[in-house]
């Protein structure tokens, strides 16, 4: 098998023997799950070890046919297995697969419906790695559609007193912003052809490749995408219409602003390991899509709305960081504190630079290990007490010494100090903000009001609950105890990348440079 394919074969298959394995062998299904991660991740550290990093191209490539439909114009639809790693991609499976590692040891807390919680997990293990992988637009879609299974169900079985409501918020969130993107590729789809040679001759061929769709020179004349001859959908051209499609599919995704109000009732719903997956990987999902697929697809579109797109990131930072600041859920403020970070993704997107392209990409890493910290903390408070109200805990540094100092690196990281990740993702897009040549400077220039605020929020939250004397809850003193060992090495290697990031930003630039670079151009 190949390598890549076993980043998805594999987790398939543990997810079979999980469910084929007998009640009394339940013990075993959390570990088939750790083992499989682990595997994962060498496969993925294999891929790192021979990926060319000054080589923007797709690498690894893997191409075989899944079907073909031959029209009657002498012509065909074609739709293949094609996976590929770049850049841009492989920064985010090294991210999976460290996220899904560490949520699989979270995941040994959970003693309720084992077999069916662990083979959920590594279906939507699979289906993100597919995503991260395919190069196929068709392919792409079908595991970005897939993995709403398994987070639907990890959310409404295994989560909070209001699961069921958001679990099918989260749903019919994903799922509508999911019909704009199958649209939107329709649309693509219908609009280019590429030659596809037989044995005998050859034939016109409607495909799903990304590499075929982002070419121009494949573009048919009159066609709905046209560029000479523009079709007009609702009073706005056919090419703006398709990028506005996509740019909302994958928003709803991110989440940016206005399409954010499913996030805060899932992550506080959703068990631990799954607001690690959810924050970490999940919202990465749509930055990578809009840089994927949005930008190379419709180059002239991305162009023309990059200060909308600029704005909406812009009012994430900050209504994001307002609504941090308004919390006393630890988890719902961390949850906003997402929308809020994730904003900067936006902002470096927009910006239409190298810079900050590569700020986008690395805040994206960034965040997906600081936020898996966060919500690692929240559950570790939410473990122990079952209450995340933030004004009932105080001094909890001379209780819990060693979760406090993992509790002040996740925040300073998040609040962009430097020599840890956060600052790195934040400097990077904001700088490639004001280089910037499409977006107006004011939107960089307030974007700084969110690096302010998340400071204020975060350490409002660490003197609040781990400063002064110790005087929590009078029922949580016999239940509040420093961190197993478990615990100490899921918040302790998070910890680790987030420094090493920090003060070696490069561990991540140099894969991604070279592929954000040929992408600008």
């Amino acid at each position: 098998m190949e390598i890549l394919s076993s980043l998805i074969v594999l987790p398939l298959i543990s997810s079979l023997l999980i469910l084929l394995l007998p009640k009394a062998y339940k013990n075993f299904y959390k570990w088939i799950g750790l083992i499989t991660q682990v595997l994962l991740m060498i496969n993925v550290s294999t891929l790192l070890g021979l990926f060319e990093r000054d080589n923007a191209e797709y690498q690894f490539l893997e191409h075989s046919e899944w079907f073909r439909l031959f029209l009657g114009n002498s012509s065909l639809l074609s739709i293949d297995y094609i996976l590929g790693v770049d850049g841009l991609s492989i920064s985010m499976i090294a991210l999976s697969s460290i996220v899904f590692l560490i949520a699989s040891i979270s995941s040994f807390k959970v003693h309720t419906r084992e077999k069916t919680y662990h083979s959920l997990l590594l279906l939507l293990t699979a289906s993100v790695y597919g995503c991260f992988l395919a190069v196929d637009f068709f392919l792409f879609f079908v595991f970005f559609e897939f993995m709403l299974l398994p987070m639907y169900f990890l959310i409404g079985i295994w989560g909070g007193e209001n699961r069921a409501f958001a679990s099918l918020k989260f749903f019919i969130y994903t799922f509508g912003g999911s019909v704009f993107i199958l649209i939107a590729m329709i649309c693509l789809v219908i609009s280019h052809q590429d030659e596809f040679f037989t044995s005998e001759y050859a034939r016109l061929v409607y495909s799903f490749d990304f590499r075929t769709l982002k070419d121009a020179s494949n573009l048919i004349e009159h066609s709905l995408l046209s560029i000479e001859h523009p079709t007009m959908i609702l009073g706005i051209p056919a090419r703006d219409f398709v990028f506005l499609l996509l740019l909302i599919g994958f928003g709803v995704k991110m989440p940016v602003f206005p399409f954010h109000t499913w996030l805060p009732d899932a992550h506080v719903e959703a068990p631990t390991p799954i607001s690690v997956i959810l924050a970490g990987i999940l919202l990465k999902i749509g930055g990578y899509g809009v840089l994927r697929i949005a930008y190379p697809l419709l180059p002239d579109a991305s162009v023309k709305y990059s200060a909308l797109i600029g704005i909406l990131g812009l009012i994430s930072i900050i209504y994001g960081a307002l609504n941090a600041l308004n919390q006393q859920d630890l988890k719902k403020m961390i949850a906003y504190s997402s929308i809020s970070h994730m904003g900067f993704v936006f902002v470096g997107i927009a910006s239409f630079h190298t810079i900050g392209f590569n700020g986008a990409v690395f805040q994206m890493f960034s965040h997906g290990i600081l936020s898996s910290m966060l919500f690692l903390i929240a559950g570790v408070i939410y473990d122990r007490t079952h209450d995340r109200q933030i004004y009932h805990y105080k001094g909890l540094a001379k209780k819990m010494p060693y979760f406090t100092v993992l509790v002040a690196v996740a925040f300073f990281g998040s609040l962009g100090l430097p020599s840890l990740s956060g600052f790195i993702g934040e400097f990077l897009t904001l700088h490639g903000g004001f280089q910037s040549e499409v977006l107006p400077k004011a939107i960089p220039m307030l974007g700084v009001l969110g690096i302010i605020l998340s400071a204020i929020y975060f350490l409002w939250t660490f003197q609040k609950m781990f400063l002064g004397e110790y005087q929590p809850l009078e029922e949580f003193r016999s239940l509040l105890k420093d961190l197993d060992r478990r615990e100490l090495f899921m918040l302790t290697s998070l910890g680790i990348i987030t420094l090493l990031t920090g003060v070696w930003p490069n561990l991540v630039l140099r894969y991604i440079n070279a592929s954000l670079t040929e992408l600008l151009k």
